[in-house]
């Protein structure tokens, strides 16, 4: 049996699907999906734009709700939830990292990751989680002061801040250029590999799928097949 399929079962997904629209204007943008995710796994998906990934990943993170099918949070049934309880599990089992930065730009790192803490059950100091992702030294600038890749770097130190059990990445290196986004990357990877946080991570280029211990390609809404990695490839040895 592969090492994730004796990890603890976080997700449970079957037969997800999510309907946007009526008549002629139905879009099914998940169309029946199965998948299982694990404790700790780092999980790539990849497909087309419109494929379904980013929909899933809403899903996951409590941000929409599906037409049909089954979303279990450990035992918790997403499907069904309350927007309190919804809001709940976002606050405090769910960290969110997005293309876009969405720092606030009159506060610096330190405080910009400050904001999560003073709401999280468990956090870690502000910090130690810049120090996790390598800006021990850049605690106090702002983010104007900071590139592009710096900025990415302190949204995922306010993600890991609150200590989730599930990181959700939608393209979380699509604004930066190549030796950047390795960078970006390394924090993921040492992010996911010292909390043992479930990482799921959407892209659209498949030599990030080295990284992951598992790849998910999505087409037409559906789970179109998957791979494991036997080894995962360091982000700084990817061949870009």
């Amino acid at each position: 049996m592969p090492a994730a399929d004796r990890r603890e079962v976080i997700f449970r997904v079957r037969g997800l699907t999510k309907v946007y629209g009526e008549g002629t204007a139905q879009v099914r943008a998940l169309d029946g999906v199965d998948l299982d995710l694990h404790e700790g796994e780092l999980v790539v998906l990849l497909g087309q734009s419109g494929s379904g990934k980013t929909t899933l990943l809403n899903q996951l993170g409590g941000l929409d709700i599906p037409t049909a099918g089954e979303l279990l949070y450990r035992d918790t049934d997403l499907t069904h939830a309350t927007e309190h309880q919804l809001t709940e599990f976002r606050r405090d089992s769910v960290g969110f990292i997005f293309q876009f930065y969405n720092l606030i730009p009159s506060l610096t790192a330190r405080e910009n990751v400050g904001l999560i803490t003073e709401i999280a059950r468990d956090p870690m100091p502000a910090e130690t989680a810049l120090e996790m992702v390598g800006l021990g030294a850049r605690l106090d600038h702002f983010p104007a002061q900071l590139s592009g890749g710096e900025q990415q770097r302190v949204a995922i130190a306010r993600a890991i801040a609150k200590r989730p059990e599930v990181l959700l990445c939608d393209e979380p290196t699509g604004a930066l250029d190549v030796r950047t986004g390795i960078v970006v990357l390394e924090a993921l990877e040492r992010a996911n590999r010292e909390l043992g946080t479930l990482t799921v991570l959407i892209t659209h280029n498949a030599v990030m799928a080295e990284m992951a211990d598992r790849v998910i390609y999505f087409s037409d809404g559906r789970v179109h097949h998957e791979r494991r990695n036997a080894v995962r490839a360091a982000p700084a040895t990817l061949n870009w």
